[in-house]
């Protein structure tokens, strides 16, 4: 395990093979510990007396959860911090309570910020290892790693694999770690959706353009849908209200990029789907599909917590040295 060097996870797209792999396999061996254990305490307890903080001024379910119980199993102490229940909603800059919270010498930050490049901005100016748990339209680095570990555990592995990502590219920072990171480790990666919701030039990203959702699945062995991210094409909209979307209407997208069941029709034997989560079930997938038998979306929940630990203790903990 000793690919891993990183004192903090800013982007996947810094991320090398050997780095990727090394995090896979961590949680991998922390999966088959956590699936045998029976007790009161986690027996590798590779963070006792550490403590981490969850630094979020966005709002979060899954990936903030995930880091917390990650960190509790390791046996660090956590603090989760939101705007509203810290100095910033009294006028303190993110820089200014950064440097108060290094003070109380935390040993590890999780920062989830609107603007894109503040984690990056943070990891120069505090010496506390950071990780980044998405900043605005630029990277989700932990949820691309889950995301690969679901699709290998999930296909037996990712290289040759044919990665199918749907819906709001161009306001979507896990599309663009997924990218980074699934072509990093040998897979072929296409993106589908509206004209009006796909980055210019995107392929550029190395990834291949489809506008017809029911022609691009058909050679896919994994559907990755994505939430339509309504508060963010508001906010870069005149007035930011939830009327001004990029697309004529929800029915129309749900119509023509939208997986239900009779999209799936169109998939390949052994395919899987998946999502990031929040779901918008109606709209981007159908109930049906997303409790269906080609889901792995509740995989994806579950592996979130063990690739976190997997980061957490390659950060701070043994190295990733046996458990």
């Amino acid at each position: 395990m000793k690919s891993w060097k990183n004192r903090s996870l800013i982007e996947a797209r810094e991320l090398s093979e050997p780095e990727i792999r090394a995090v896979l396999a961590r949680a991998g061996e922390l999966k088959k510990l956590w699936q045998g254990w029976r007790g009161s305490e986690f027996p590798h307890q590779s963070l006792r007396g550490k403590t981490v903080v969850n630094l979020f001024f966005e709002p979060s379910t899954r990936t903030r959860s995930s880091f917390e119980l990650a960190a509790d199993r390791l046996g660090a102490h956590v603090l989760n911090l939101s705007p509203e229940g810290s100095s910033i909603s009294k006028g303190e800059t993110l820089f200014d309570t950064a440097k108060n919270l290094e003070a109380m010498d935390p040993d590890l930050l999780v920062v989830r910020h609107a603007s894109a490049g503040a984690p990056y901005q943070l990891s120069k100016i505090v010496r506390v290892p950071i990780i980044n748990a998405g900043d605005g339209f630029h990277e989700h680095p932990s949820q691309a790693l889950l995301d690969a570990f679901t699709i290998e555990e999930a296909k037996g592995g990712i290289k040759g694999l044919r990665i199918l990502i749907v819906g709001d590219i161009a306001h979507s920072r896990v599309a663009r770690s997924c990218i980074y990171t699934f072509r990093t480790l040998g897979a072929k990666v296409a993106v589908c959706g509206p004209p009006s919701l796909i980055p210019p030039s995107v392929e550029s990203l190395g990834v291949t353009l489809d506008y017809h959702l029911h022609r691009a699945i058909r050679d896919a062995d994994v559907v990755m849908m994505l939430r339509i991210q309504l508060e963010r094409q508001a906010r870069n909209t005149p007035g930011g209200t939830r009327a001004n979307t990029q697309f004529p209407s929800l029915g129309e997208y749900s119509r023509f990029w939208g997986l239900n069941v009779e999209t799936v029709k169109e998939l390949k034997q052994g395919a899987i789907i998946m999502h990031p989560g929040p779901l918008n079930e109606g709209v981007e997938i159908s109930q049906e599909v997303a409790t269906g038998p080609y889901s792995v979306i509740l995989n994806q929940v579950s592996n979130g917590v063990i690739v976190r630990m997997a980061l957490m203790d390659l950060i701070l903990g043994n190295g990733g040295r046996s458990a």
